[in-house]
């Protein structure tokens, strides 16, 4: 008999709340026994269901001072998603990236981060260069890291669905 999947969902809160909690801390929030959690957080690993184990640093702090929004316009085939997802993992600047659609056809938005101006300058050229033929155009939304943040990135508070 499994474990519900209520409890394996409570799980996953109460790790995005605090991943740095004991088993024994999280088996009393859950509800469940201490070798419960650790089976429970191993199921969750192997499904898929975490990706890994992170913190989300104070970026102005170390060296960061602007996070892009970027939306592409791009004609999406097989190929441009490998060479993309390829030169995203190279360009270690970019911390999401994903195929969609909205904003006047844009297809793809990737977020970014940069330690200023001029090195998201840089990153643009080196994208729009890599992709010449691919692109079609691309719109940037920048952010202060350093100043008018208005909430912090954080999954400590995000809504539960109801079952």
């Amino acid at each position: 008999m499994g474990m519900p999947k209520q409890k394996m969902i409570d799980l996953l809160y109460e790790l995005m709340k605090n991943s740095r909690r004991s088993d024994r801390q999280l088996a009393k929030a859950v509800g469940v026994s201490q070798p419960t959690i650790t089976r429970m957080r191993k199921t969750l690993e192997k499904k898929g269901y975490i990706y890994g184990y992170t913190l989300v640093p104070a970026l102005d702090k170390i060296g960061f001072e602007i996070m892009a929004f970027n939306f592409l316009s791009a004609d999406i085939t097989e190929d441009f998603v490998k060479k993309i997802r390829e030169w995203t993992v190279k360009s270690r600047k970019v911390i999401f990236s994903s195929l969609g659609g909205g904003l006047n056809g844009k297809t793809l938005a990737m977020v970014s981060i940069h330690k200023d101006f001029t090195d998201f300058s840089t990153f643009i050229h080196e994208l729009k260069g890599s992709f010449t033929s691919e692109i079609k155009s691309i719109d940037s939304f920048l952010c202060s890291l350093k100043t008018d943040i208005i909430q912090h990135l954080s999954y400590t508070d995000l809504e539960k669905p109801q079952p």
